[in-house]
């Protein structure tokens, strides 16, 4: 990535929105950059699965799990698929398994941790939905960018008149 969160936060100051420092790097890459497409889910993973197999080049997968601690939202099998169709990176307000196979994909997934415990599929959640997650609101469309310092949010108002 050749942006970094700290130069953004010079350029857009307060435009900037950061997240609280409570994530855990994951996948095989600390950084990403694209639009976030958000899902809001509890301890069920139907929607990211169905998300992990769309096209995902240029975009981030929001996922707000709510912090549950009791499951895992995805593992290695849908980090597969999200590889595999482009997606830029993911950021998990909840928990992932399969940490170890995780680490080998060359994507970024940051997460609050791992559980091996796996979720259910009752084929609920909802996408497109602003989220709030480690104290910013996280807009479809928004643009993210993380790096090992941290995750920003450039509202998608703010990077559009910056282009």
């Amino acid at each position: 990535m050749s942006i970094k969160t700290t130069d953004l936060c010079d350029e857009f100051g307060a435009g900037a929105k950061v997240l609280l420092p409570i994530f855990q790097d994951l996948g095989g890459r600390a950084d990403f950059q694209g639009r976030a497409v958000t899902v809001k889910c509890f301890e069920d993973n139907s929607r990211i699965k169905e998300l992990s197999t769309t096209a995902g080049e240029g975009k981030v997968l929001v996922v707000d799990g709510g912090g549950s601690d009791r499951c895992a939202l995805f593992g290695d099998h849908i980090a597969e698929d999200l590889v595999r169709n482009g997606w830029a990176g993911v950021l998990v307000y909840g928990y992932v398994r399969d940490k170890a196979v995780l680490r080998t994909f060359p994507i970024a997934i940051k997460a609050l941790g791992v559980t091996p415990a796996k979720s259910t599929k009752r084929n609920e959640g909802q996408v497109g939905l602003s989220v709030t997650i480690a104290g910013q609101v996280i807009s479809e469309g928004d643009q993210l960018f993380a790096d090992d310092d941290g995750v920003l949010v450039l509202k998608a108002v703010v990077t559009e008149g910056a282009q």
